[in-house]
């Protein structure tokens, strides 16, 4: 990790940073975070780039040195073009519906389920049962649809369930059928 930690987060011209009081702000045409940098853990600004300075040469440094800048990257990302995950419902009668921030789930419950969505995330619903989560912060996106996907995990017999797109789920066989003697 620390081979990436030593790398600079390049900045475009679209993201605007700030670093004050060991918060760092970015913003960009998608969102706007926020970070608050750990101790240990120094910052050189530019407007091209954001260089994490810590001391590679410890086993400490690596690891929060890379992480801090896996983070950053991650904002800048988010900021700029954003993240996206799919969803896909597979089962009969399993359909979505979203109105402004809340996700309405009929998932073969007895009552549909009504999720409100987190203020950074929007939701879209194509054909009712394909579900699009758009988010500048992927740790929310990330939370969001694990939550989401709570509610009926796939399962291995009949392949139902709530499952990210291109997911393949391991089937298993049945009860075996007994021979008649």
């Amino acid at each position: 990790m620390s081979r990436l930690g030593k790398r600079p987060v390049a900045l475009n011209s679209k993201v605007k940073s700030d670093y004050k009081d060991r918060q760092l702000k970015v913003k960009g045409p998608v969102g706007e975070m926020s970070f608050t940098i750990p101790e240990g853990v120094e910052l050189d600004l530019t407007k091209e780039e954001i260089k994490v300075l810590v001391d590679f040469d410890k086993k400490e440094g690596r690891t929060i040195g890379g992480t801090v800048r896996s983070i950053i990257n991650n904002m800048v990302h988010g900021v700029t073009e954003g993240f996206t995950l799919n969803l896909e419902l597979v089962g009969v009668g399993y359909r979505a519906q979203v109105s402004g921030q809340k996700l309405t789930l009929a998932l073969g419950y007895s009552h549909p389920i009504e999720y409100p969505l987190p203020k950074v995330v929007k939701a879209e619903v194509e054909g009712n049962t394909k579900i699009t989560l758009k988010s500048c912060d992927k740790q929310v996106l990330g939370q969001t649809a694990a939550e989401i996907r709570q509610y009926r995990p796939p399962e291995p017999y009949k392949g139902k369930g709530i499952l990210f797109v291109g997911e393949r789920i391991i089937r298993k066989a049945g009860k075996a059928a007994k021979a008649s003697a």
